[in-house]
């Protein structure tokens, strides 16, 4: 382990990387114009303005010029920034999927802006609108070098429409000063903006963008310069109370539980620079149920964050470690526990504070701190959970980062062993990302803590990807230590040395329906460092991807597999069924399919299909989803993902199934109704989640939410809830 992070070490330090081709530049003029953001610029101050266009195509080509061209002018005041968008278009045929805030844009219309206050090329500010003038707002951290990157959980005020003409459609923004961060006295902004324009196949940037990077990737990006400095920051103080009365039923004990809540959040600006989120008894019954997912493999499976005190800088606290594999902070762990009976059970939060943001132009902070409730009747203490994370920017766009995190219970609890009354990790990352992005990784080197076990519980990897546009690299190297232990982590696996070695070739057509298609070749390989670096694991991955030039995309692989079992397993995690024997190794091979139609359609839909051998007997799996929209009011979607698992006698045999039907429906842009039915037979659950949100005032909602849930395989139910939940945003 030591050899490899030394080699990858020397390629860290000794890449050298050319900037960016382009070097766009305008100036931003101040106004005290008076302007109504109803999207159609007809006030005179924008007849005056200079535009900004010449965008460069993305899809599907990245050498030439836009066919429809778009034009940005942005103006602005002490208090706002003002942003007027025309994007030309061949007709009035837009496509969207609904008429709700926050919309993906893959297979809509949307034009979108980026804005780097920090010059950092680290993390970004997006506002998005689309031909309706429906809005989204999203976070970018980490370069935007992955799709995960991308958070669009974030909320903040502003304001913006749209308007449709024959051949183009118009479009406003205000967008407040203080629902951004900068340095005070700053004279520009690095900015980029994309256009999706479904109806000419083609998607477009202000900066030229490599295909065989993400379009809002923040390596390319020009400049926005202010005709006089920025001021200094006037964010008001923000306090969002709630209150929320809930009815709930447990079918199996046959109670039930009336209650009424109230709590509520709190935004303070510190300077320019930093925010301070406060939470006090915080309700997060409103946020969007977790999509079920099936799981044939022995591990933990991971979800994603949708609790918004967590969203703000959430880079800060979460791109530690390796994001599969050694994540020593994961920030769903807090507000779950585990029960006596082994099953995650929500865990009340007392309430918290959360500092984020620049303390200098290079240097991020992060402070975070949430105290969770005592469960005598569940064996569960009151927990601190902190941490504490800086990050300094070092060269153009990578980054040094620290941290400290602290899981303890300062109370003494006769149901709390020793070694859990605390558990620490400390750590130090080097994140890499050179100017034009064509080399990205990461080194990092962490330990853990906890009481009598002090020795031997590190988390060590190093990772280095190259990207261009024929070749792809990617080399990562994982060691954890068997007592390594994050308990506000996802650690997927302890007492392992990871290896990973790929390679892939793009190809380019110059003619044809194939827009790129590429080789990968992808080896996985675990070793166990306690058992003389016995292989215990490998996945040998061979795939062919095309992507067509109507956006539609096919995929075929093969993949030969070696598991060794330490343990006795039921990869169909059936009741009562004889488990697989352990201290045994089982080969096993598999071949893929998979194609996604084009997703500007009305209806679209995505399948794939995996065939062959599964531990000593056969596995067929199908995944399945299909969406319709029935523009602007209904977007309909349906998951169907059947596994038939095969095993020889004795062994148990199974179908499992997962099924989820989704309605949305959109009244205006003000009222949304969604529904979401998921049945899964392998977590024995039917469950409905019924939302209704009338969003009242800008970030104020009123939500009636209905919960049900039942068991599969005799149609009992489980439990039921309502709730009436009203929030409030109150700038002071």
């Amino acid at each position: 382990m030591t050899r490899t992070i030394l080699v990858l070490s020397i390629l860290f330090f000794t890449i050298f990387s050319f900037g960016q081709s382009e070097n766009k530049s305008f100036v931003v003029k101040h106004t005290m114009a008076i302007i109504e953001p109803d999207g159609a610029l007809d006030e005179p101050i924008w007849e005056t303005t200079k535009s900004t266009s010449a965008y460069n195509q993305y899809f599907p080509l990245d050498t030439v010029q836009a066919q429809n061209q778009s034009e940005i002018k942005i103006l602005y005041d002490d208090e706002n920034l003002y942003i007027g968008i025309k994007a030309y278009s061949i007709g009035k045929n837009y496509a969207l999927q609904s008429l709700k805030r926050d919309f993906r844009g893959s297979g809509s219309d949307s034009f979108s802006l980026l804005f780097d206050t920090y010059n950092d090329g680290t993390n970004a500010f997006l506002f998005g609108i689309n031909p309706q003038g429906v809005r989204r707002e999203a976070l970018i951290s980490n370069g935007g070098t992955d799709i995960s990157n991308f958070n669009l959980s974030w909320d903040v005020k502003w304001q913006g429409d749209s308007k449709i003409y024959d051949d183009y459609f118009t479009a406003e923004m205000i967008i407040p000063l203080t629902s951004l961060k900068f340095e005070e006295g700053t004279i520009k902004w690095r900015l980029n903006s994309y256009r999706i324009d479904t109806q000419s196949n083609e998607r477009s940037s202000w900066i030229r963008i490599p295909q065989n990077q993400l379009i809002f990737n923040l390596a390319f990006m020009g400049e926005m310069v202010f005709e006089k400095p920025l001021g200094k920051s006037r964010s008001p103080l923000a306090i969002i109370p709630y209150i929320n009365t809930i009815s709930q039923k447990y079918f199996e004990s046959n109670e039930d539980f009336d209650n009424l809540k109230v709590g509520g959040d709190a935004k303070v600006a510190i300077g320019n620079n930093l925010n301070l989120d406060l939470t006090l008894n915080p309700d997060f019954s409103q946020v969007e149920v977790d999509d079920q997912v099936t799981n044939l493999t022995r591990f933990e499976v991971s979800l994603p964050e949708k609790r918004q005190f967590f969203i703000d800088n959430s880079d800060l606290f979460a791109s530690f470690g390796d994001e599969r594999d050694a994540n020593p902070f994961f920030s769903r762990r807090i507000g779950i526990a585990i029960d006596t009976a082994g099953n995650s059970i929500e865990n009340k939060i007392i309430g918290g504070v959360r500092l984020s943001g620049k303390l200098t132009k290079d240097l991020r902070v992060g402070i975070l701190n949430i105290q969770t409730a005592k469960d005598e009747e569940n064996e569960i203490p009151s927990n601190n959970n902190t941490m504490i994370a800086l990050q300094q920017r070092v060269f153009s766009r990578s980054n040094i980062g620290v941290f400290y995190i602290n899981k303890q219970s300062f109370e003494k609890n006769a149901f709390v062993d020793r070694k859990d009354e605390y558990n620490r990790v400390v750590g130090l990352d080097y994140n890499l990302a050179s100017k034009d992005n064509k080399w990205t990784g990461k080194m990092y080197t962490h330990a853990s803590f906890q009481p009598d076990d002090n020795i031997g519980n590190l988390s060590a990897g190093a990772i280095l990807r190259y990207q261009s546009r024929k070749y792809n690299f990617y080399v990562k190297g994982i060691s954890i230590d068997e007592d390594f232990s994050s308990d506000l982590g996802f650690i997927r696996r302890t007492g392992i040395f990871k290896g990973i070695v790929s390679a892939e070739r793009v190809f380019w057509p110059k003619k044809g329906i194939i827009q790129n298609h590429g080789f990968q070749f992808f080896p996985i390989f675990l070793w166990d460092p306690s058992l003389d670096f016995k292989n215990t694991d490998y996945d040998l991955m061979s795939t062919w991807e095309v992507t067509f030039k109507n956006q539609s995309q096919l995929e075929i692989g093969i993949t030969n597999s070696f598991t060794f079992l330490f343990n006795n397993f039921d990869p169909t995690n059936t009741d009562g069924a004889l488990e697989l024997p352990g201290d045994q190794g089982y080969h096993y091979n598999s071949v893929k399919f998979g194609y996604q139609s084009d997703k500007r359609k009305l209806f679209a839909f995505k399948v794939g299909s995996d065939v062959g051998s599964f531990y000593n007997g056969k596995r067929f799996s199908l995944e399945s989803m299909m969406i319709m929209r029935f523009q602007p009011k209904v977007f309909l979607s349906l998951i169907l993902n059947y596994d038939q698992i095969t095993l020889p006698e004795p062994y148990t045999s199974a179908d499992i199934w997962l099924i989820s039907p989704k309605i949305d429906v959109t009244f205006s842009k003000s009222i949304f109704w969604s529904t979401l039915i998921q049945y899964s037979n392998q977590r024995d659950n039917l469950g409905l989640n019924s939302r209704l949100q009338w969003r009242f005032a800008p970030l104020s909602d009123l939500f009636i939410v209905y919960n049900d849930n039942y068991f599969v395989n005799s149609f009992q139910p489980k439990t039921r809830s309502i709730n009436l939940k009203l929030t409030y945003w109150l700038n002071i």
